[in-house]
């Protein structure tokens, strides 16, 4: 077995899963719970097994998996609403730790995904480096997940074997099944055709005008060439940010939509429910000179590139 793609039916796994099959790899065991949704972006993709992750996880104890080159581990509960916690530390805690484990004494890069809400409100920065890991405050049950790994990891001395990639806000084809966790641009498309408008969370800050809260906007292209950097280069670990390095707001964002759409930029403004307000992150930007450092300088796609090629590509061939 060459890779083991676990949420490989997922945004970035599926991604990840196309690029290899244009590379001609097809020695593939993707990992995931299919449901309806996420089965669609499995039909175009070629691969040579697929598991059940309640299977898969019991296969690896019992000592059943083939032993691979790499494994990418991108499953996880990704929601940032998600209120179980013991359910969290199981599915992105535990069984993290069990795969890395299992990589580790079979000689398999493991290469998995954290996440950039484990920065939480930003106050601290945005540094992925190892001296400020452990002063991270999440805002929410799913980062402090995240980080309980990223801390395990790091008080392991682990980071030198394998990698962690905290990724920024990924979007683009293929999220349709994360339902309340996509992303407005695949939320907003059918809201647009249907009303000709766009919704965008008011300010609760005076820093803050309405709309211009700003993230660091991915492109899932970008992310599989970060995430594939590391498998190409196995000499390069870590934990590293995987982000543009440059946040925008999401009037820009809202902007890039209707223009791809080739419609006038229609912007209203929506009360934030309350139980997020003060979980709510109103500036996030990836500071990136560590992965720079470690040799990935391809060019990052800007929103506008990237949302009008999602656009094109996908959310208009939908049907």
């Amino acid at each position: 077995m060459k890779f083991i793609v676990t949420g490989g039916a997922g945004l970035i796994g599926s991604n990840i899963v196309a690029e290899l099959n244009k590379r001609g790899e097809t020695d593939i065991l993707v990992v995931d719970n299919l449901t309806p949704a996420k089965e669609k972006n499995l039909v175009a993709l070629t691969y040579s097994a697929y598991m059940d992750k309640v299977d898969f996880r019991e296969k690896m104890h019992k000592g059943e998996i083939p032993v691979a080159e790499t494994v990418l581990h991108l499953g996880a509960c990704s929601s940032t609403t998600e209120t179980d916690e013991e359910y969290l530390q199981d599915n992105n805690f535990r069984y993290t730790k069990e795969l890395c484990e299992w990589s580790l004494q079979n000689d398999t890069r493991f290469i998995y995904a954290s996440s950039a809400a484990t920065y939480g409100d930003g106050t601290l920065g945005y540094s992925d480096s190892d001296e400020m890991t452990p002063s991270l405050k999440p805002l929410n049950l799913y980062g402090e997940s995240k980080q309980m790994f990223d801390m395990w990891a790091l008080e392991n001395k682990l980071f030198n074997r394998i990698v962690g990639l905290k990724y920024f806000n990924v979007y683009g084809p293929n999220e349709d099944h994360k339902g309340p966790m996509r992303s407005v641009i695949n939320k907003s498309y059918s809201q647009i055709l249907e009303t000709g408008e766009i919704g965008l969370f008011k300010s609760y800050k005076p820093e803050y005008a309405d709309g211009e809260q700003e993230r660091d906007f991915v492109y899932v292209r970008d992310a599989v060439a970060v995430t594939l950097f590391f498998h190409d280069n196995k000499d390069v670990s870590g934990l590293y940010n995987c982000g543009t390095g440059k946040a925008r707001s999401w009037v820009d964002l809202a902007k890039a939509l209707f223009t791809a759409m080739k419609i006038e930029p229609n912007i209203k403004f929506v009360p934030m429910p309350e139980e997020i307000q003060n979980k709510y992150q109103y500036h996030t930007e990836a500071d990136n000179s560590k992965l720079q450092q470690a040799g990935y300088h391809q060019k990052w796609t800007s929103i506008e590139d990237g949302v009008k090629d999602y656009v094109e590509s996908y959310l208009k061939q939908k049907k």
